[in-house]
């Protein structure tokens, strides 16, 4: 268990208690030529010293008693002096001033029936000055405590800020290359399944067909082994080391890797210059839409078509297929909608009479 920053370490405290206790016993033993017995001026001093922790609970009532008791013994003044101090380093300056007048109130007092050694207002204008200067110096170090506690909340904060900071663009970060590998990497693979399962299940394949087929899935393993070269390289490289970004330019390479594995595609695609993010939205479009027909209809045929309405549209629409590999994971429609939202477009995907459609808009001005 800590201690409060507030709360010396027992040491110090020791340390106090005993100068305190010194403190007192001179100033009562210097007292003594009054006619006051030592004894009692020596229990007025203890008893102020004992007063001095009601201070942090009682500030007022602590303050009162330290001002009786400093008006009727010289060996209650370190005490009551102390406890301006401490009262001014603690609270408001509303609690702290009527402490130190207590205070002085019962050092005038004193002054009144016991030997000060100075002129009464000699001794008034020493009693004023101390306790304003202990205010002050009081006052002081709370303020100063109170901006050392803001400036140290302050840069918690930036730090708490800096970590969350650090834990989106680490979020961020995954989740693009998590949407890259699936756009690059599940077109390839999926290519290779089906390609591999029609050299399969087709046993009335001619020699060229098999030797067409075994080159798709070499061409595809290949191209599959670059595409993931390529997002390990996002990991270690920097923008300048990797290749060039697919585009709008791109579109009729995929369409012939897709038809050279045996799909019937039709491709409309005008020829824009678009800026990169757009031309790799379009892109990843058209692959995902061919990955899900290759996957979910194998052999029908499939319609891309890319657009200029009030905007940039694409729209990649396949009929219904043979038996396909199965239901996906879905992140590749997640992932592609992210991109498109980021562009400030809209991803439409959804069964149709006659098969499955794949819709994207996005807004730009030729």
């Amino acid at each position: 268990m800590t201690r409060p920053r507030d709360v010396p370490s027992p040491s110090v405290l020791l340390g106090l208690l005993v100068g305190m206790l010194a403190l007192t016993a001179l100033a009562a033993w210097a007292a003594r030529v009054d006619g006051v017995p030592l004894a009692v001026d020596l229990a007025l001093g203890l008893l102020a010293v004992a007063t001095l922790p009601l201070l942090r609970s009682h500030p007022l009532l602590g303050g009162a008693a330290l001002g009786v008791l400093a008006a009727l013994s010289p060996a209650a003044t370190p005490a009551a002096t102390a406890g301006t101090y401490v009262v001014a380093r603690r609270e408001r300056l509303g609690v702290a001033i009527p402490v130190a007048c207590a205070s002085i109130a019962g050092h005038a007092l004193q002054a009144l029936w016991r030997s000060v050694g100075l002129p009464l207002g000699w001794w008034l204008l020493c009693d004023v000055a101390v306790h304003a200067a202990l205010l002050g110096w009081g006052a002081y170090g709370r303020t100063r405590d109170a901006l050392v506690a803001q400036w140290r909340e302050r840069a918690r904060a930036a730090e708490r800020d800096q970590a969350r900071k650090v834990a989106e663009a680490r979020s961020a970060e995954r989740t693009r290359i998590a949407r890259e590998m699936h756009d690059t990497l599940a077109h390839r693979l999926t290519l290779l399944a089906t390609t591999a399962g029609a050299l399969e299940y087709r046993t009335d394949l001619s020699a060229e067909q098999v030797s067409a087929a075994a080159g798709v899935v070499r061409a595809s393993a290949g191209e599959a082994l670059e595409e993931l070269r390529t997002v390990v390289g996002m990991l270690r490289e920097g923008p300048d080391e990797l290749r060039p970004t697919p585009g709008l330019a791109d579109l009729p390479a995929l369409v012939e890797q897709e038809r050279a594995a045996g799909a019937t595609v039709r491709l409309d695609a005008p020829g824009l210059d678009l800026p990169t993010p757009l031309g790799l939205a379009v892109y990843r479009t058209c692959q995902e839409g061919l990955t899900n027909a290759r996957r979910h209809a194998p052999g029908a045929p499939v319609d891309v078509r890319v657009l200029v309405e009030d905007g940039l549209r694409v729209r990649v629409a396949n009929g219904t297929g043979g038996r396909g590999l199965g239901p996906g994971t879905g992140t590749g429609l997640i992932g592609l909608t992210e991109r498109i939202e980021l562009l400030g477009g809209t991803l439409r995907a959804e069964p149709v009479a006659d098969g499955f459609v794949l819709d994207a808009w996005i807004p730009w001005a030729p």
